[in-house]
């Protein structure tokens, strides 16, 4: 394979609704281009995209996969994402290394939700959006509304490069609007014949050759003035206009071909290869001291590794993208993230599961390697050991599910299987949860982490089950509540003697040290003579006070009770959940000479502060998130009614052509197989997102349910 040089490489993502047909047009490229003698077909789980075993067991592209083709002397890198949004993680790294997007658009259906959201992450990353229309051979083929629907959802930006002549079952023609040309394909697709536009055609197609030659001028001072003097464009200042307009996010322009018959393929490599930007013309990438690092042939050889897989009988697999400079074959470079050595003892040009052996990537190429040794996804590798790129930013979860080895003593393997799933797809957090004693695996809904059930279960040959998450609470208190413990204990020998009095109240930030208190009708004078404050792990504060006067405990002892209150504060005393924005005043107390010790004063302190907090007016916090639900108009009411059932407070309602926002701060506790629901709601037509935004008491009712389980929960282990 020859090397190809920065100005004669493209890099496009797939992007598009589940079902738009996304790896069918992917295949269609690959064979236009030559790559492929045959296409494959995604019901004969033949294709060279989804060539994965989950993936053809679910018939769908699960993970984005790393192609290319060649055509008229440039070599297209193309990026399939999957379409549904549980596998987002897909288009978000996709779009990281990609200069333009080609957003495939079902012509039954015109923009779906998935629509949206791809073109959503496409807005975040600045990359320009291609809409292709495909299957405009189907026989529920609705051009016109598909084309009107991007209008009305993306603006002035949409331009018009083609029309299908004869959408529906008989397709077969297509004007092109840029060349002034109709290609009219064989019944079953092949090679078109290219001839001149008929005159029942020609006064469509010069108005919108017309709005295009605009469209192109726009984006160029000189082409402005050339169409201002001339009143038209040649086809290659318009092409010229076109880039400019996609360097600028200024136009969008619209293809349609029907990749099943590989009808429209052809032209659409033409357009790619003649307008699409060079990865050197593009937005320069960013380093994490906020320096611009522009995609240079002669610059320090830079790679950054935009996506990390694992097969059985090779190991792990590193794709990249070249920033700057050349790559060869053994190449040294420093993992700037890692600070250790790799050498690229292989250099591959990828397309699915087949790899090609190549001896150099230029800047702005795409490429696999393995065997490295310390290297994962958004780790930069460079000569330059001063230069590192920002991560690509994957979204938040929005599923969680606890997970555990069916199989005891499992739980080491379980963990390396797991760490090596999240280095493949950053979308899935695993984290054991001290507070909850469980291990959390979140996503970005069911069917992500029933995929990394799969995988457990038979790649890694580890057998787990799935169990309810508990919520992680927090308890704090209303009011100022005074108590004191006595611990003694005496068994022969040296005893164990500690008597703590403290007083606790609702941590506010910037209160002032008190010198009183009314507890329970009497007035207690207090002296602080220091304070410590402690910013939890878990969140919030707790302040701790030293307020004995007298001697009556001796200092040594103060960090023992602490140590108590600690304890107890990471084991409330309500649900054992964390204790958090707390002050603690220790005023008094009692020590045996010989008796008291470390322990005795921890376990008084802990018991004292025990008691306090359950007479503290103690409420219990729940975690809220920000959701944000995109829902087709027709579903809108359903939706809402299961919120309301959530305890959602719905914030506002935002109408987005044909699609509504809603946005809520719903309870965490509330939302545990939320993605599953709105799923069912909408038809799979809906999507959302979450954030965590605070805690909040819980209502009292669920309060009382939350005690009486956790009275039981202690019950049982007795």
């Amino acid at each position: 394979m020859k090397t190809y040089q920065t100005d004669q490489v493209k890099n496009v993502a797939l992007l598009g609704n589940s079902g738009s047909g996304k790896t069918t047009l992917a295949e269609a490229m690959l064979l236009e281009g030559g790559i492929i003698s045959r296409k494959g077909d995604v019901d004969q789980k033949n294709t060279v995209s989804d060539f994965r075993e989950i993936e053809q067991e679910n018939e769908r592209s699960i993970y984005s996969s790393v192609l290319y083709t060649e055509f008229a002397d440039k070599k297209i890198n193309i990026l399939d994402a999957p379409g549904a949004d549980d596998f987002i993680g897909g288009v978000v790294s996709s779009l990281r290394v990609a200069d333009v997007a080609l957003m495939v658009i079902n012509v039954q259906n015109g923009v779906e939700v998935g629509t949206e959201i791809h073109e959503r992450y496409a807005r975040q990353h600045n990359t320009p959006v291609v809409y292709v229309i495909n299957q405009c051979d189907h026989d529920k083929a609705n051009y016109e509304k598909s084309l009107e629907s991007l209008k009305e959802r993306f603006g002035s930006k949409v331009a018009q490069i083609q029309i299908p002549v004869n959408a529906g079952p008989v397709f077969d023609t297509i004007i092109d609007v840029l060349q002034m040309k109709m290609y009219k394909y064989p019944k079953d697709g092949g090679k078109p014949t290219v001839s001149d536009i008929p005159e029942e055609h020609m006064a469509q197609a010069e108005e919108l050759h017309g709005e295009l030659v605009e469209k192109a001028a726009e984006n160029d001072e000189s082409l402005m003035e050339l169409f201002f003097e001339n009143d038209s464009l040649s086809e290659d200042e318009m092409r010229k206009g076109i880039t400019t307009g996609l360097i600028e996010n200024g136009i969008s322009p619209v293809m349609c071909v029907a990749a099943t018959k590989n009808m429209g393929v052809g032209r659409l490599l033409e357009f790619i290869t003649n307008v699409f930007p060079a990865p050197c013309d593009t937005i320069a990438e960013k380093t994490v001291d906020d320096k611009e690092i522009k995609c240079n042939p002669s610059g320090d050889p830079t790679i950054f590794i935009f996506k990390t897989e694992y097969e059985s009988h090779i190991g792990e697999i590193n794709y990249f993208k070249v920033i700057s400079g050349e790559i060869t074959e053994g190449i040294d470079l420093t993992n700037n993230n890692t600070r250790t050595k790799e050498r690229l003892s292989q250099l591959y040009a990828v397309a699915g599961k087949t790899r090609n052996k190549v001896n150099k990537l230029c800047a702005g190429d795409l490429g696999g390697t393995v065997k490295l040794k310390n290297t994962k996804t958004n780790h930069t590798l460079s000569t330059n050991t001063s230069l590192q790129l920002v991560d690509t930013s994957f979204p938040e979860p929005k599923f969680r599910t606890a997970i555990k080895p069916l199989t005891e003593g499992d739980e080491e393997k379980l963990g390396e299987a797991l760490t090596r799933i999240h280095e493949a797809d950053p979308t899935v957090l695993v984290e054991y949860s001290k507070e909850l004693k469980q291990i959390i695996l979140s996503g970005q809904g069911e069917h992500h982490l029933n995929i990394v059930k799969w995988h457990l279960d038979h790649t890694y040959k580890v057998e787990t089950v799935f169990i309810a998450p508990k919520i992680p609470y927090r308890e704090t208190i209303t009011r100022v509540a005074q108590a004191y413990y006595r611990h003694k204990k005496q068994s022969g020998g040296a005893g164990q003697f500690g008597e703590v009095h403290l007083i606790i109240e609702p941590y506010t930030e910037g209160a002032a040290d008190p010198s009183i208190f009314k507890v329970n009708g009497k007035e207690i004078k207090i002296s602080v003579r220091n304070k410590e404050e402690i910013t939890l792990d878990w969140g919030g504060k707790l302040e701790y006070f030293n307020c004995i006067v007298g001697g009556s405990i001796d200092a040594r002892f103060l960090p023992a009770i602490l140590k108590g209150i600690m304890e107890k504060m990471e084991e409330g005393p309500l649900t054992g959940s964390y204790a958090r924005d707390i002050r603690v005043f220790v005023y008094d107390g009692k020590m045996h000479p010989v008796d008291s010790n470390e322990i005795s004063f921890k376990l008084a302190g802990r018991n004292a502060f025990r008691e306090a907090f359950k007479n503290a007016g103690p409420k219990i916090m729940e975690p809220i998130y920000d959701v944000e639900v995109l829902v087709p108009a027709d579903r809108m009411g359903d939706v809402m009614s299961d919120l309301q059932g959530r305890r959602a407070i719905v914030l506002g309602m935002n109408s987005e052509k044909g699609f509504e926002k809603i946005s809520a701060k719903v309870p965490l506790a509330e939302m545990n197989k939320y993605s599953t629901a709105l799923s069912s709601l909408t038809n799979g037509r809906a999507m959302y997102s979450m954030k965590f935004a605070e805690y909040n008491q819980v209502p009292p009712d669920i309060q009382e349910q939350l005690l009486r389980a956790y009275d039981t929960e202690q019950e049982e282990e007795q």
